[in-house]
């Protein structure tokens, strides 16, 4: 039994932390808004598991009801040795579906932002699953929406990415380009993407989702700001703030924010911002998209769909693309 390599890299954007810095900028904005990356610490990794495993949240439920089928197909695909990147990895729970099928994978590489929290998945994937103790898996701590420096491929392994979860919604559709596009060039010549993306819907469907009735969307919206509090030296009352979702036609997409209760005043580092009542930090866009809207961003970023999947009740798509040069 061969055991994980637990690799940490660290990304470093400039000389000073780029969490402070995107806090202070985000803050500072007449709309203020904090990116969606930073919910994922340990606590907020958690915490989306827990909305993973709620009713409301279909598309965790969908992906995972689509993924035996399309694992299978996958393995007609590639039916030589692989090596699979997951980007954005989390509690390594679906890269299970594709490990049980895709019998040549010979290296999984786990990319995730928490980095505690991915090596100690990535430890119970191999302890537990003895069909995967062939399987050399090397964890990667890093920032997946900058280019990744991933292990040697000497051997001119087949390199196919995995992005599951519709995460790709999460950012702007110009955004969505440039990731793509990174994601091709960090995973190199002739590679593949097997992504999942999230269609549009009945706008009730949405809410629901992203307002469940216990809660715990609003608690790892919140956490965020607890984050800030423990990290950066903030001074947030999370009391005084209340999540809020909604769906905003126009966009295609859905919005969170935290919205102030009360006129109130917060620091962040010793900087001072001001709160008026009902003003909002936008935290998360999560886009939805048509099967022809994202055939258009994959293009502009220099992928071609090879494969379509799409779930009985129109709620969600998988994608197979192929890198075009």
């Amino acid at each position: 039994m061969r055991t994980p390599i637990l690799k940490k890299i660290r990304i470093v954007e400039s000389a000073e932390d780029p969490f402070l810095n995107d806090v202070l900028q985000g803050l500072g904005r007449k709309q203020k808004g904090l990116p969606s990356k930073y919910f994922y610490d340990d606590v907020g990794s958690k915490l989306f598991d827990e909305i993973c495993g709620l009713e409301e949240y279909y598309p965790y439920h969908t992906e995972l009801r689509m993924l035996p089928e399309i694992s299978r197909e996958l393995a007609e695909v590639f039916n030589g040795k692989i090596d699979v990147i997951e980007f954005g990895a989390g509690s390594l729970v679906k890269i299970r579906l594709l490990l049980e099928y895709l019998n040549g994978v010979r290296h999984y590489v786990p990319v995730d932002i928490a980095g505690d929290y991915l090596r100690k998945a990535a430890l119970e994937l191999h302890n537990e699953h003895n069909d995967f103790s062939d399987i050399v898996v090397t964890p990667i701590e890093a920032d997946f929406t900058n280019l990744i420096e991933l292990p040697d491929n000497d051997n001119g392994i087949t390199r196919m990415g995995f992005f599951p979860g519709s995460t790709i919604g999460n950012f702007s559709p110009v955004q969505a380009v440039s990731l793509l596009d990174k994601f091709r060039k960090s995973l190199g010549k002739d590679s593949w993407l097997l992504i999942g993306v999230d269609m549009k819907k009945s706008p009730a469907v949405l809410h629901r989702a992203y307002n469940d009735g216990a809660g715990v969307t609003a608690r790892f919206n919140k956490n965020l700001l607890l984050r800030i509090n423990r990290e950066l030296g903030g001074t947030f009352d999370v009391d005084n703030f209340e999540h809020y979702a909604f769906y905003n036609i126009q966009e295609g997409r859905i919005e969170m924010h935290l919205v102030s209760l009360v006129d109130q005043q917060v620091s962040v580092n010793g900087v001072k911002f001001s709160f008026q009542r009902g003003e909002s930090i936008h935290t998360e866009n999560s886009y939805k998209y048509s099967p022809a809207e994202f055939s258009e961003l994959a293009i502009r970023a220099a992928w071609k769909i090879e494969r379509q999947w799409q779930d009985a009740k129109y709620l969600f798509n998988h994608y197979l693309l192929h890198a075009a040069i």
